[in-house]
């Protein structure tokens, strides 16, 4: 079959030093110090097959770009890939995506039906592979696995014609089967794992809003439009989103961004305090990755506001010191929370019937391409901020 694998060297930066899960020569958390001179190539590889009972084999039907993947396929000046977390190579790129099973063992259930898998059934799946017995995640809280593994940075991931996944991590779709064709329910489904990154962020970290309360989103990324609408189904009066790109903007007003406003032409901060009548914003969302450009704008909304008890949560990657005026979180009584993937406290499942009910993300995609197609996408993205999401099909 055709897949799309990332090689690059192990060539550690000097002074790195293996961590207490890190394998030699194989297995990272902490990518951009480790892995140097990325290349993506087309291959064709051996179908996988099933081993376990509780497995199930999916035909890969669509798998989105993410932003991971563009910068674990991008390097430095220094040869080094851009992503800092958790990456094992050569490995095969892609997992936001949906598929239909092909082929299940007798003892993967479908969480839909409680009872095992049958052939055809639509689904999506989570990314993080969680072990589901080390204290963090008896603790609940399995995007912080002690044992973690993740599609399409350490293991084999979607941007393949076929995948293999443990039935524990997959989602049925059959709930969108009323709303959506048969091809976009597909690709809604595999815009359920970063729909479902950004809800583990406002929603569970960032502890959600109250119906009328207002929030500022920095970023009109995939994550951050996201966002957008999921804060605007939870009831935000003013759901406002800072975002240089036109195209980017005009998206977010058809998802249901009441305010959006371009950074590099108005003055953020006093547009953010008219909208809201000078009582600022209850959350406050960093998806832009660039922490260090917005921190003040942002810390400058918090001072000025009227209101008290913002919450600011940070759910871009970014390897990256920010100063932080600790007088104005004390002052105003607000917080910071950081938010990292998108598993537990039933994210995925609500995602999907918040898609059924009428939110319908695949207005961000801005393009379906090829298998073929997806080395030069990931050069595109790196630059091309018109294109949102760019999502590979398979029919």
């Amino acid at each position: 079959m055709k897949a799309v694998r990332l090689h690059a060297l192990w060539d550690p930066r000097p002074g790195f030093q293996l961590g207490p899960k890190d394998v030699e020569g194989k297995v990272t958390w902490l990518g951009s110090k480790v892995w140097r001179h990325p290349e993506v190539k087309v291959e064709e590889i051996p179908r996988p097959e099933i081993k376990k009972p509780t497995e199930v084999l999916l035909k890969v039907r669509a798998c989105g770009i993410c932003g991971s993947d563009v910068h674990m396929a991008q390097s430095d000046e220094n040869g080094y890939i851009f992503y800092p977390g958790l990456t094992g190579f050569p490995v095969i790129l892609g997992h936001e995506f949906s598929g239909e099973v092909v082929e299940a063992g007798k003892e993967a259930i479908n969480r839909r039906t409680n009872r095992p898998f049958e052939v055809g059934e639509p689904v999506t799946s989570e990314e993080m592979l969680w072990c589901g017995y080390c204290r963090h995640c008896a603790d609940g809280f399995p995007n912080h696995c002690e044992n973690l593994h993740e599609l399409g940075f350490d293991v084999d991931g979607a941007f393949a014609e076929y995948i293999v996944v443990d039935s524990k991590y997959l989602w049925s779709l059959r709930e969108l089967e009323e709303s959506y064709s048969q091809d976009k329910l597909f690709l809604a489904g595999s815009l359920v794992e970063p729909t479902s990154v950004a809800y583990n962020a406002v929603i569970v970290r960032g502890g959600g809003i109250r119906p009328g309360d207002n929030v500022v989103v920095f970023g009109g990324g995939p994550i951050g439009l996201a966002a957008c609408a999921v804060l605007k189904q939870a009831g935000g009066a003013k759901v406002i989103l800072s975002e240089p790109s036109e195209v980017r903007r005009k998206i977010a007003q058809e998802i249901g961004v009441d305010v959006a406003v371009n950074p590099l032409k108005e003055n953020l901060v006093e547009a953010v305090l008219e909208v809201t009548k000078g009582m600022g914003a209850k959350l406050y969302l960093e998806a832009t990755g660039v922490p260090h450009i917005i921190w003040k704008d942002l810390e400058a909304m918090i001072w000025k506001a009227r209101g008290i008890n913002a919450t600011v949560v940070i759910v871009a990657r970014a390897d990256i010191q920010v100063p932080i005026t600790p007088e104005v979180f004390q002052v105003k009584r607000a917080q910071i929370v950081g938010a990292q993937g998108h598993s537990g406290h039933g994210t995925f499942p609500r995602v999907i019937s918040l898609m059924a009910s009428g939110m319908d993300m695949t207005r961000i995609i801005s393009k379906t391409v090829s298998l073929e197609e997806i080395p030069e996408y990931l050069v595109r993205l790196q630059t091309d901020k018109d294109l949102v999401k760019v999502t590979a099909v398979n029919r």
